[in-house]
């Protein structure tokens, strides 16, 4: 079982924790560490993001493009450790804490229906930047969590998720808000 951390409307743990499936049953704020990896497309140096498609065995956002790499914060662990984990785990790539970028703190709440079963996602994210070099066909994927990895051009996919595409499962002000910070690391 994995516990999270319960935060105050500010983002503060309030020293509770609960299972990771009541607290989106529930809708109680937790923690989330985001890691987007960017790089400049060789030929045309438009911005591109490593985009995850999230495994149809998912209990929530099955088979939907997410971002490159998230995660819970299990209870106790701080938002970095967390991220780097998920970057292990997910993908393969070891990175050093110097290696991620600190950009934003995001605050999202959605809510939707799988499997029969209200999801509740009410979260406080640490959103990171990884710039090393990436090469998708390359990575190890970790099979219960992503079901494949490509790199799609930044300006597509903030379209897409403003349109409100299905297959995209990312906070568009998040996305957003990625923007400056490409265009300033990149």
């Amino acid at each position: 079982m994995e516990y999270l951390d319960l935060l105050d409307e500010y983002g503060q743990p309030t020293g509770k924790t609960k299972e990771r499936t009541l607290v989106h049953r529930d809708g109680d704020l937790h923690r989330t560490a985001h890691v987007w990896i960017a790089r400049r497309d060789p030929g045309t140096n438009s911005i591109q993001l490593l985009m995850q498609k999230r495994s149809d065995r998912k209990d929530s956002y099955p088979g939907c493009y997410d971002i490159s790499s998230a995660g819970h914060v299990p209870a106790g662990e701080g938002f970095t450790e967390s991220a780097l984990r998920e970057l292990k785990e997910e993908l393969g790539i070891s990175a050093l804490p110097e290696q991620l970028r600190f950009l934003f703190y995001h605050k999202g709440y959605a809510q939707a229906e799988f499997y029969g079963k209200t999801f509740i996602n009410n979260e406080y994210s640490a959103v990171y930047l990884y710039t090393g070099p990436v090469e998708a066909s390359s990575l190890f994927l970790q099979e219960e969590e992503v079901s494949e990895v490509r790199w799609m051009d930044y300006e597509t996919v903030l379209e897409q998720v403003m349109q409100r595409n299905g297959k995209f499962c990312i906070f568009v002000d998040e996305l957003a808000e990625m923007d400056q910070y490409l265009s300033q690391y990149l």
